[in-house]
C-alpha cells in the first residue's frame, strides 16, 4: 500500500509516534492536518489523508489506504469529504503530487474535481519503489 508514496514506509513504532507528533503540531499550528479514514460500519481504521499547509491558504493533500480497502470507492470518498472542508478551513489552492505511474490515483484526483496542472520530468522520490532517483510526478490542482 505504500508503493508510491513519498515517504518511506514506517518499520518501526518509534517512526509511527514520530508520525503522532507531527500530526498533533500540524493540528496546533495549522485549521487542520491529517485526518483517518476509517470504515462506517465497523469503525476499522483503513487509511488516512488530510492537509499539509504551506501558507495559510494553500495545502498540499493525498491519501493511502491499506490494500483491502482499494478499488471501492474509499479514497474517492475521503478526498472528496476532504475538499468539502475547504471554504471552511479558507484553503483556496489544494494540490497533490502523484507518481505517473499510479493510474488508480490519477482517477481519483480527477473525479474529484482536480486538473492536472504540470508534469515533472524529475521532481519526486519514491523511496517505496527501491529507486533513489527523481521521478516522473504529475501535479494536480484544484482551486476555491
Amino acid at each position: 500500500m505504500t508503493r508510491y508514496l513519498s515517504w518511506p514506509r514506517h518499520e518501526s513504532a518509534e517512526q509511527t509516534r514520530a508520525f503522532l507528533n507531527f500530526s498533533d503540531w500540524e493540528w496546533e499550528r495549522w485549521p487542520a492536518g491529517p485526518y483517518v479514514i476509517e470504515s462506517r460500519e465497523s469503525r476499522v481504521l483503513f487509511g488516512g489523508t488530510g492537509f499539509a499547509f504551506e501558507t495559510p491558504d494553500v495545502a498540499s493533500t493525498g491519501y493511502v489506504l491499506a490494500r483491502d480497502a482499494w478499488g471501492k470507492g474509499y479514497a474517492t470518498e475521503a478526498l472528496a469529504g476532504l475538499m468539502s472542508l475547504c471554504k471552511q478551513v479558507a484553503v483556496r489552492r489544494v494540490y497533490a503530487l502523484c507518481h505517473l505511474d499510479h493510474v488508480a490515483s490519477h482517477r481519483v484526483l480527477e473525479k474529484c474535481g482536480f486538473s492536472q496542472e504540470h508534469e515533472f520530468v524529475e521532481h519526486t522520490c519514491f523511496p517505496n519503489l527501491g529507486r533513489s532517483n527523481p521521478q516522473r510526478t504529475i501535479c494536480y490542482a484544484r482551486t476555491f
